[in-house]
């Protein structure tokens, strides 16, 4: 095959380069900057121009790391890479490999919804896909990103009226950014956990018009929190950091919280389901729109979502990866336990 799965990672022999692999290699292709897609010790990264600050900043600036524009045609040892938007973070990347006619696309991780953020998902015709499914079950349907933050926001309001303090989590890279970008920020003034704040300043730098933020630091007077929102990462919850907002109201945003339970067990007032990956309608969307003969699944609701493939008549399989999806931006412990919760 042109692409392998081996236990190091996702290997092209022909150009003997891996992508996202997850232990140290000589040649890197990379997808995004998430931790499970990008890792330390490999001798030679090649990524997007887009995904590259982000990388160094979790990687260290002295990585040698080759950058590509979308779309551009980076040829090794005969083989066609391109990188093309997966829509899951800003300079996130589907990578296309060709060679001899043949081509395969290794998805990484995609949302196929447009944030007014992130590069737009584009779909790339191939033969063969390796796909997520984070999301890979029917009960997955996320609503209108108009819609969640049409409640986001109201949900704000209300604590404002009450004398509280709004706090939300999510991810530092990708959810927080997107959150910040599509609050209504006329309500009040957006703070951040420092761990979000250091990620906006990457961004920033690298010429993303984000709208304007507060780093959370010691120095600010308690009441000023007060009617305000703070974005932070789903760790600050029951951390003693919180201490400072009190009172305070305080959500999650994550495509688990369309689950029962999952709001309870994370102890919050809150749950908005707002996901950076694609849901059960956007997975079928984006493997039909490759028109692929063979899809690959590669984490997430593997099983399920490889065998509704070839009830479709797509010729599909599972494979095992060190891939997350969005479990550690929650916390839920497994998989499995969410399929027995979904039945």
């Amino acid at each position: 095959m042109l692409l392998q799965f081996t236990e190091i990672g996702i290997h092209c022999p022909q150009a003997d380069i891996y992508i996202d692999p997850w232990r140290p290699v000589d040649r890197a292709l990379i997808t995004h900057g998430h931790a499970d897609h990008s890792r330390r010790g490999h001798k030679y990264y090649l990524c997007t121009e887009a995904a590259m600050p982000v990388i160094k900043y979790r990687l260290g600036q002295d990585i040698n790391v080759e950058t590509v524009k979308f779309g551009e045609v980076k040829t090794i040892n005969g083989v066609k890479f391109s990188f093309h938007p997966a829509g899951h973070i800003i300079g996130s990347a589907q990578i296309r490999v060709e060679y001899k006619g043949e081509v395969w696309v290794a998805s990484g991780d995609y949302k196929v919804a447009a944030d007014g953020l992130t590069e737009t998902f584009e779909p790339v015709k191939c033969h063969t896909f390796i796909t997520e499914s984070t999301f890979g079950l029917p009960i997955y349907k996320w609503k209108s990103q108009k819609d969640e933050f049409e409640e986001i926001n109201n949900w704000w309001r209300t604590n404002q009226e009450n004398g509280k303090t709004t706090v939300l989590t999510g991810y530092a890279l990708g959810k927080a950014q997107r959150i910040i970008q599509n609050l209504d920020h006329s309500i009040g003034t957006v703070y951040t956990h420092g761990a979000v704040e250091n990620v906006n300043e990457v961004i920033r730098n690298q010429g993303v018009d984000l709208k304007s933020t507060v780093r959370v630091t010691q120095d600010i007077p308690k009441e000023n929190f007060k009617g305000n929102i703070v974005v932070a990462t789903p760790s600050a919850i029951g951390s003693p950091w919180m201490k400072k907002f009190m009172p305070y109201s305080v959500g999650v945003a994550s495509g688990w919280m369309s689950l029962r339970g999952a709001r309870r067990r994370r102890a919050v007032d809150r749950g908005f389901v707002l996901s950076d990956h694609a849901d059960w309608d956007e997975l079928n969307t984006a493997v039909k729109a490759t028109e692929a003969e063979r899809v690959f699944v590669t984490h997430g609701y593997t099983n399920i979502f490889s065998q509704w493939l070839n009830e479709q008549g797509i010729e599909s399989a599972t494979v095992e990866t060190q891939y997350e999806g969005e479990l550690t931006e929650i916390g839920e412990s497994t998989v499995k336990e969410e399929e027995e919760e979904s039945s």
